[in-house]
Order: C-alpha cells, then structure tokens, then sequence
C-alpha cells in the first residue's frame, strides 16, 4: 500500500503532519477523520527510494543513543509519543534512522505498541532495546527505560572505541611494514642479482642470500597471479566453508590464546553482566533477560555455557552455580552473583561487576597494546636487517678474498 503526507488540524486547531499507510486516498482521509483531524492536504509520499536505502541498513549507536534520549525528554515533558517520533522525524538528518522513525511512527499510529514497532526494524533495534522498551511500556516507566538504553548504548561505543583506538596503531605498523618490505623485495632487491651472479655460478653465494633472491625473484613474476590466489581463495574459502559451524572451535581458541584469551574472557563476561544487569533492572524477568545477555558476549562458548545456567535456573536452582560449573567465569564474579541473589541485589551486583571487569579489561588491553607495539618493531626490524645483512655479505666476502 502507498504512503500518505498529510497536513491537518486538530480539534484543538493545533497544525499536525505525518505520513500514514492506506489502500487509496478515501481510505487516508477516513484514517484521518478517525483521529480526529480535519485534513488540509494529503499527497502520496514517495518513500520507496528511502525505503530502498534503508533495508537491511544498520544505524551508528550514537545515533540511536541521541534518538534514545531525545525521545526521553519529550516524553518527560508531556509530549505524546506519536508526536514526539514526528518531531524527530523531521529533525533527523540521517537517511536510514529517518526512515525508521517514520515507519515506526506509522505503525504507532496503527496502533501497534513501540516496543513491537521497533521489532520489525530488527538491523537497527537489537533485542536488549526492544526488551527494556517492552518491559517500560507494561511498567508505566518508559522514559526512565529510554534513558538507560541511551546511557548503556552510549557506555558500549565509548568501549568499543577504545578497543578500535587501542588497535589502531598497530594494525598501522603492520601495514607500512608490509608495504616497506614488499617494495624492497620487488624493487631494490633486484639490482643486486646482476653483481651476485658469478658467486652463483662457483656456489660462494651465502645461503641467506640465496633465500633471498628467490623470494624476491618469486615476488616478481608470480606477486600478481599469487595476489590472485589468494583472493579468490579467501572469497571461495568465505563462501564454501560454514563459519557458523566453525567458530565455536574458533571461540575455544581465542579464549585459550595467552594475554588474548584472558582480555577476551574479561570483555565478554563484562558485556554479560552488563547487559543482564541493566535488563533486570528496568523488570525483565530473569530467563528473558538470560536469552537476552548470553549473545551479548560475542563468544559461542560463554554463551553455550550460559545457556545451559539459564535451563538450570528454569528448574528452580541459583544462576551462580551452573555458572560455576561451566567453568568459563572468573571465581570472584562467581562469587558477587552468588552474594547478589542472597541479598535479592542482583542487577546491580552484576552492573558492579561489569564496571569492576572492564576497568580490568582496559587495564589488560592496554598492556597487551604496549607489549604488541614493540614486538611488531623488532619483526620488522629482524626482517629489514635479514634483507640487508643478505645483501651484504657476498659484497663483505668477495671484498676480504681480494
């Protein structure tokens, strides 16, 4: 069905817009008359092109987190909900969130629920967003929900960012370095061989050297064709093998990893916790909010073994237990959970807890940082003073046989 753009008054006389969805033009205007509005003008929206740019897009979390506290305060200041999501609509700038709010504005209008609006967006509302909401909406207490799913979102892009920043100088180094080595086996290299080629011929050629030259000779003629290779290898491997299959094992690595597995473990525990904490606190049952916060971590192993907590705590038994049995959680967090059930604390226990454990995680990225920085330097070094050394050494030998 198209999409209306109307202008209309209230009863009251104040001047309202919006675009509603109807079968034809009659049916629009009876939309109208059944609101209570006296239509002034009403066009056929053409919304198919924002649409079309907004399907299966995904909206930054600053974003939504300045959406989520902008709903909030209007909704503090008496404004009605609709009429808060068409201010904000029209204030919008960006295309895809625009989209939404006008297609979630729609379907409030319809009289569909927010929480179950926000569901059909579901590459821009994760569940977490749509729980609180839900869970706001039965409790009377949306604008306090909106207002902590804007803090959390806002605290999970400050994380995210320092991750992002923390790595982004040593995938810096690995870049330039690539591409200095690249270039001195292609090109400098080479102009070597010429003055090498009687050593070759009488075997004097250190083996270092030799190594050498056939690496770059290999670079040379065949860079291209095996740049190709591996291309088409990585998108046919991307393709044919089941990742989802695969990274359960690839999970069960990257916590075994030494320094990476034990800074994998912490942010992912942390964002459990987090996560679950923050869903119990605006009243989300506790087995919602498990099915919920065990995706939160990012690792299929601690989120298996969370799974099988959450059928443990449908049969009446304490969630630190089965936690404890997986195995996968640190004692002391085993510990603080245990306390938070026994004293009925446990949402904020668990926010404690998160804030505890990602102070510990930017600790231990930190470090793991400083410590990469310096290893990448010396193997780039090691490999820059291979390739002169090789160089030098024909030159140093036939020098001191003269």
């Amino acid at each position: 069905m198209p999409d209306y753009r109307y202008s209309a008054r209230e009863l009251s006389g104040q001047s309202v817009t919006g675009v509603l969805t109807a079968g034809t033009e009659r049916d629009a205007l009876s939309q109208l008359a059944s609101k209570g509005l006296f239509p002034l003008q009403i066009t056929v929206a053409d919304t198919s092109k924002a649409k079309q740019a907004s399907k299966g897009k995904r909206v930054s979390g600053r974003l939504l987190a300045t959406f989520y506290t902008q709903l909030a305060d209007l909704l503090r200041a008496g404004v009605p909900l609709i009429r808060s999501l068409d201010i904000l609509e029209r204030q919008t700038r960006h295309l895809t969130l625009k989209t939404v709010i006008q297609e979630v504005r729609n379907a409030v209008s319809d009289g569909t629920r927010l929480a179950e609006a926000m569901r059909q967006h579901p590459t821009v509302f994760s569940d977490l967003t749509i729980s609180i909401i839900r869970a706001g909406e039965e409790g009377s207490f949306m604008e306090d929900s909106l207002g902590r799913i804007a803090e959390f979102t806002e605290h999970q892009e400050e994380l995210k960012g320092k991750v992002v920043g923390a790595m982004a100088y040593p995938a810096f180094l690995v870049v330039v370095g690539t591409l200095v080595v690249g270039v001195m086996l292609v090109y400098f290299v080479p102009k070597f061989e010429p003055m090498f080629a009687r050593m070759r011929e009488t075997g004097q050629l250190p083996w270092a050297t030799v190594t050498l030259l056939a690496l770059s000779n290999a670079l040379t003629q065949y860079g291209l064709v095996l740049g190709v290779v591996l291309i088409a290898g990585g998108v046919f491997g991307y393709r044919s093998v089941d990742w989802k299959a695969q990274r359960y094992r690839l999970d069960q690595i990257r916590l075994r990893l030494p320094g990476i597995g034990q800074l994998t473990r912490s942010l992912g525990v942390a964002r459990f916790c987090r996560v679950l904490g923050t869903l119990l606190h605006n009243g989300v049952p506790l087995l919602m909010s498990l099915r919920i916060a065990k995706d939160a971590t990012g690792n299929l192993v601690l989120a298996e073994a969370i799974g099988k907590a959450s059928d443990e705590v449908t049969s009446g038994k304490s969630l630190s237990k089965p936690l404890l049995a997986s195995g996968q959680f640190p004692p002391d967090v085993i510990e603080m959970v245990a306390v938070g059930e026994e004293a009925n604390n446990l949402e904020h226990v668990l926010i404690s807890v998160a804030d505890k454990m990602e102070r510990t995680s930017n600790r231990q990225l930190d470090m793991v940082v400083r410590l990469l920085e310096p290893a990448m330097l010396v193997v780039m070094a090691g490999v820059i003073l291979f390739i002169v050394v090789a160089l030098m050494l024909p030159i140093m030998n036939s020098s001191s046989s003269m």
